[in-house]
């Protein structure tokens, strides 16, 4: 009976040792392709840190957004939508985050997840589709149209919701990721073991809808859930 049990915890460990490498295979085969759909649709990409443990890749001590941020400084001269250079990075690291680059292609309304599903809801009701992802349960990303990096710069208007990376901190509700700032994509992972993930039917397959229309419903949104909040804070 001993040999026997031997024997079977051999062959369990040799099968799951076999198993192993065809999942990691999969995994990166999946993840090539739902990077490749975004690159498809025009949102340009560049490699990001990933998690190492419970720690970021980049291994700078107290990274202040671990494995949220562009490996190089040169991430917007990097973003590209070239599906060689990305599966160039990816073979040279299969782990790798990747951010996509707004302002370009599109712009990212980026707001709380309570306040991202009750806008979610009332968009479909509307009939106001769009790719959208989330970031673990803190986050929705609302991708939209951009304002676009028109050629004469009398005809950008700034949004007092303007986010870069700089910024993130001081904008905790609403943000609007434009030209200059950049979104994790999907698929991602997070340190605390969640994920960056499109919602299901909402991938970058979708046409970009106006950010006006979309930022009209997400502010009222935000706005409901922040009174509930100081509400319940002012009962407790």
């Amino acid at each position: 009976m001993e040999a026997s049990g031997r024997w079977t915890t051999w062959w369990r460990r040799r099968e799951r040792q076999q198993a192993e490498p065809a999942a990691g295979g999969a995994e990166a085969a999946y993840r090539l392709d739902l990077l490749r759909g975004a690159v498809g649709a025009g949102f340009p990409v560049a490699p990001a840190a990933h998690p190492a443990g419970y720690r970021c890749s980049c291994d700078r001590v107290g990274c202040p957004a671990p494995a949220q941020h562009p490996v190089s400084f040169a991430w917007q001269t990097q973003a590209t939508t070239d599906p060689e250079q990305l599966t160039h990075w990816l073979a040279r690291d299969p782990q790798a985050n990747f951010i996509t680059a707004t302002g370009r292609a599109h712009d990212v309304l980026d707001v709380p997840a309570e306040a991202g599903r009750l806008a979610l809801g009332r968009l479909d009701e509307l009939g106001v589709g769009g790719p959208v992802a989330a970031v673990g349960d803190d986050r929705y990303l609302f991708f939209t149209a951009t304002r676009g990096t028109p050629v004469d710069e009398d005809e950008w208007w700034p949004s007092v919701l303007d986010s870069t990376p700089d910024t993130m901190s001081e904008h905790p509700g609403l943000r609007w990721h434009c030209r200059g700032s950049y979104t994790l994509l999907p698929p991602a992972a997070l340190p605390d073991g969640s994920q960056v993930r499109w919602l299901s039917g909402r991938g970058p397959e979708q046409p970009l809808p106006d950010a006006l229309r979309v930022l009209d419903v997400l502010t009222d949104a935000c706005t409901e859930v922040g009174a509930v909040a100081e509400e319940q804070w002012l009962i407790g």
